[in-house]
């Protein structure tokens, strides 16, 4: 038993460097060249320039759409603007901001927070650009209903049918990493820390009632995200708030701590992780993208079915998602992790506690919230539940969409079913492999949008230049 036992350790360490190695093909090795950091920082830039920081200039308009003031039923698509934005968040508010933040702590230190900053910043021009094109290019389906994203505008705005196949099949595998895997296992992780769950029955429960819900279609996911998301954000939100109110002293120099630690890094984890400049920026922009999603193409799947006929104001409410996400949520997050000092917490023998992942955002909630007597981490715990559970059900549709391009209408069903039996995979599985194959997928699909939005940047102005040009007057 032994020699087996000591043959499947050799077999899953040589998988993990695997991983590990095909991971640093697609980010770039950090010490070496970072290629995807700069291939998505330098299209952020480059998009943001092109459209005059619409991201900044039409706030308000973006606020006023998303209330629904120009909403018209008879628009072609199936759900509201605002179901389209919460559907969109439900892929992006969750393990991202939870867990996706404090593990850029942990091995970036603090200042990882400032690049998920810049990454959110940036993100916002990019969410406006890949989901305008996609409502342009988007695909009504014989029922009435709507497919759309990077693979849509890809072959018909450039022709390059290869690239939006790569979009896809990295989209539908991405689906089963970044938004269902990782989100699973966060929840076992939490539960089993918090109240000693096993990971099988969690994994087992969770996969229960994403399928209840993913089997119903896209209608029936935008009603459940639009319920989820904004209770479960406006509950998260608060009790972050309540931390840097009741710790308001320590809050500028938090910000002092987050914005001097982006150029000269300082890990928890101490040693060789943290420790340089290029690993706390990799590990804020690779969790920042995680979080907020702009240039990986997912959030136009979701924003395609809106009903409007007007793709640019599609794109300005989707631009609203890294506001909401990593501007505001991921930087609550954030600061409670630094001012209760739970990134580099100690034990009572003054040995460090290195906290990952969801558990050390708990941590810091236990001792954010003093009043709840030790019990403020389970307001983490629903969080994670929640999110987690809404953004596999987003990401759901994502990657049925991604299969229907690829394979038609047939295949839409199968894949569901593997959608929900991944969802026990991984819960049950090690957060090592689970982060690194999201992280291999998510830059994969990352690649072939970021190079159609800078070829099609052309495109995307003269929509921009056109929409903004006339009157928009409410739906009456």
């Amino acid at each position: 038993m032994q020699v087996i036992s000591d043959i499947l350790n050799s077999i899953y360490d040589l998988f993990i460097s695997a991983l590990n190695f095909t991971n640093g093909i697609v980010w770039g090795f950090p010490e070496i060249f970072p290629a995807m950091i700069f291939l998505l920082v330098g299209t952020g830039l480059f998009i943001t320039f092109r459209l005059g920081w619409i991201q900044l200039r039409q706030v308000k308009h973006a606020i006023d759409i998303t209330r629904g003031k120009y909403d018209d039923p008879a628009h072609a698509g199936d759900i509201s603007h605002f179901q389209a934005l919460s559907t969109a968040l439900s892929a992006t508010i969750g393990i991202g901001n939870i867990a996706g933040v404090a593990t850029a702590i942990h091995y970036g230190g603090p200042g990882a927070l400032f690049w998920m900053w810049i990454t959110g910043i940036l993100g916002t021009s990019l969410k406006y650009a890949e989901c305008t094109l996609s409502m342009k290019y988007r695909k009504i389906n014989p029922d009435g209903s709507a497919s759309g994203g990077p693979m849509y505008y890809i072959e018909q705005a450039l022709g390059w049918k290869w690239l939006a196949v790569m979009f896809a099949m990295a989209a539908s595998v991405c689906a089963l990493g970044t938004g269902n895997a990782i989100q699973a296992f966060t929840v076992a992780d939490q539960l089993k820390s918090d109240f000693s769950i096993d990971v099988h029955i969690t994994g087992l429960v969770i996969m229960v009632l994403v399928a209840v819900v993913i089997l119903g279609g896209i209608k029936r996911i935008g009603r459940v995200t639009s319920i989820l998301t904004p209770m479960m954000t406006v509950i998260y939100v608060l009790g972050a708030l309540l931390i840097l109110i009741l710790n308001a002293d320590k809050v500028p120099g938090a910000f002092s701590t987050i914005v001097s630690s982006a150029f000269t890094p300082q890990g928890a984890t101490a040693g060789f992780a943290g420790a340089t400049f290029m690993h706390c920026l990799v590990w804020g922009i690779k969790r920042g993208l995680f979080s907020n999603e702009a240039g990986q193409g997912s959030a136009p799947i979701a924003h395609a079915a809106a009903k409007t006929d007007e793709p640019v104001r599609e794109g300005t409410v989707a631009m609203m998602g890294p506001y909401i996400d990593t501007l505001t949520i991921c930087t609550l997050t954030g600061l409670a992790i630094v001012v209760t000092g739970a990134w580099d917490a100690v034990d009572a023998a003054g040995v460090g506690l290195k906290l990952n992942s969801s558990p050390l955002t708990s941590h810091a909630f236990s001792v954010g919230l003093p009043f709840l007597n030790g019990n403020g981490g389970y307001i983490v715990t629903a969080a994670v539940l929640l999110f987690a559970t809404s953004t596999i059900i987003a990401w759901s549709y994502y990657g049925d969409r991604s299969i229907q391009y690829l394979f038609g209408d047939k295949a839409i069903k199968p894949y569901r079913w593997l959608f929900c039996i991944m969802v026990y995979f991984g819960a049950v599985n090690e957060l090592e492999a689970v982060w690194t194959f999201g992280d291999i997928a998510l830059g994969v699909m990352a690649i072939p949008n970021l190079i159609a939005l800078v070829a099609l940047s052309g495109v995307l102005k003269k929509m921009t230049d056109e929409y903004y040009s006339r009157e928009h007057k409410p739906f009456k």
